[in-house]
C-alpha cells in the first residue's frame, strides 16, 4: 500500500482527496494536516464523509518520511511554497495542487502571484503539466506541481492544434465559466447565496493566471506557435463544474474531418479526455452536468469558416479533473500503477 498524506485537509480539494484516496485500493490514508482544523476528523468537517479512518487533522510536522509515501498539498499557494520547500527531500513525493510552482518563468510567475515567494532553484525542480500530454516525466518524479481546473480545460481543448497539427496559432481568445466551488471556502461578500444565485459574475474579464499558464506550458513544448492567449473568467451559480470555450485564429488551412480526425487520434488510449461531437446526446455537449463527479474531461472541436476561427469547447468538474482527481491520476502514473485505478466512478447526472 501506498501511504498518503493529505495537507489541508479542510477544504473543498481536500475533502475530495479524503473521498478518492479513501476508495482508492493502493492507497492508506496515513496523514490528514491542517492548521485552522487542527484536532477534528474528516467527518466534522465534510459532512459526506462517515468512514472513520483513526485520523485527526493535525499540524504538518517538520519530517513525514517515517508516515508518508506521497504529501497531496491542497494548500494556498503561500502555504505550499512553504511545505513543499521543507518536505521536499524528506518524502519520496510531494504532489502540489496549487499555483505555487505552475509557472515556470520568475517573471511571469511574479506578475500573477507577487505574493508566492519561492525558495530559489525549487520551481525548477517541479514536474508540471496535464497528465495525458507528460506522463513519461511523472514516472517516479520526486515532486509534482498539478495545473488549475481552468489550465486543465484550455490546455487538452490546444493540445492537439499545437503538438499534433503543428498549427500556429495567431490569436487564441478563451470564454471560461465555472461554478463557485472554484473560490474554495474563503468568505467573500460577492460570493453570498443572495447575490450569487442566478448571477454570471465577470470576475476576471480582462485577464486570468490560468490563461498565463497554458502559454507558458505550450510554449516550453511548441515554442513560437502561439501568438497571443487571452481569457475573460465568468462565475455562474453552478456549484461545481467549468467550462472553457476557446476561439482560436490561424493562418493555416484547416477543416473540421481534418480537426475530428486529429482529436480522436491524439486522445486514443487516454480515457480520461472523452472526444465528442457536439449534437450526439439529448443535450448539446460538452456540458459540465455530463461529467460532474468524474475524472472525465470532454472536449469538442468545431470549424468556423465563416468566423475564420476554430471552436474548442472543454468541460469538466473542477474539483475532480481539475483538482483531486487529477492528483489520484498523477500519483497512479508516478508510482506506476494503471491510470484509472480508483477512478472509474462515472458522471452524476443530472446534479
Amino acid at each position: 500500500m501506498i501511504r498518503v498524506g493529505i495537507a489541508g485537509a479542510s477544504g473543498l480539494a481536500g475533502g475530495e482527496l479524503i473521498r478518492l484516496v479513501a476508495q482508492h485500493p493502493d492507497l492508506e490514508l496515513t496523514f490528514l494536516g491542517g492548521a485552522s482544523s487542527a484536532g477534528r476528523r474528516p467527518s466534522q468537517l465534510h459532512p459526506g464523509l462517515r468512514q472513520d479512518f483513526g485520523l485527526t487533522v493535525e499540524p504538518v510536522p517538520e519530517d513525514l518520511s517515517d508516515r508518508c509515501d506521497v504529501v497531496l498539498l491542497a494548500t494556498p499557494a503561500p502555504v505550499s511554497v512553504e511545505l513543499a520547500a521543507r518536505l521536499a527531500d524528506r518524502v519520496p513525493c510531494v504532489i502540489d495542487l496549487s499555483g505555487a510552482f505552475r509557472i515556470r518563468t520568475p517573471e511571469l510567475h511574479d506578475r500573477w502571484y507577487p505574493s508566492v515567494r519561492r525558495a530559489e532553484g525549487l520551481a525548477d525542480r517541479f514536474v508540471y503539466g496535464v497528465p495525458e500530454l507528460i506522463g513519461d516525466r511523472l514516472v517516479g518524479a520526486p515532486l509534482i506541481s498539478l495545473p488549475g481546473c481552468y489550465a486543465t480545460a484550455i490546455t487538452l481543448g490546444l493540445a492537439p492544434l499545437v503538438l499534433s497539427l503543428g498549427l500556429d496559432l495567431k490569436t487564441v481568445v478563451v470564454d471560461g465559466k465555472s461554478g463557485s466551488s472554484g473560490g474554495g471556502l474563503q468568505l467573500r461578500t460577492a460570493d453570498l447565496h443572495p447575490l450569487r444565485n442566478g448571477a454570471i459574475a465577470p470576475y476576471a474579464p480582462v485577464g486570468h493566471r490560468h490563461a498565463a499558464e497554458v502559454r507558458d506550458f505550450l510554449e516550453g513544448e511548441k515554442p513560437g506557435r502561439i501568438g497571443s492567449l487571452s481569457m475573460s473568467a465568468y462565475g455562474v451559480s453552478h456549484v461545481r463544474g467549468l467550462m472553457a470555450s476557446s476561439y482560436v485564429f490561424t493562418d493555416d488551412e484547416v477543416d473540421a474531418r481534418t480537426l475530428q480526425r486529429a482529436y480522436l487520434r491524439f486522445y486514443k488510449g487516454h480515457p480520461f479526455v472523452r472526444v465528442r461531437r457536439h449534437d450526439e446526446t439529448l443535450i448539446p455537449v460538452p456540458d459540465p452536468q455530463a461529467v460532474l463527479g468524474s475524472n472525465y474531461c470532454d472536449v469538442t472541436v468545431l470549424h468556423d469558416p465563416d468566423g475564420g476561427r476554430i471552436v474548442v469547447l472543454a468541460a469538466l468538474d473542477n474539483l475532480v479533473k481539475g483538482a483531486a482527481g487529477q492528483a489520484v491520476q498523477v500519483l497512479n502514473k508516478r508510482f506506476g500503477l494503471p491510470e484509472e485505478t480508483g477512478l472509474t466512478m462515472q458522471p452524476v447526472m443530472p446534479a
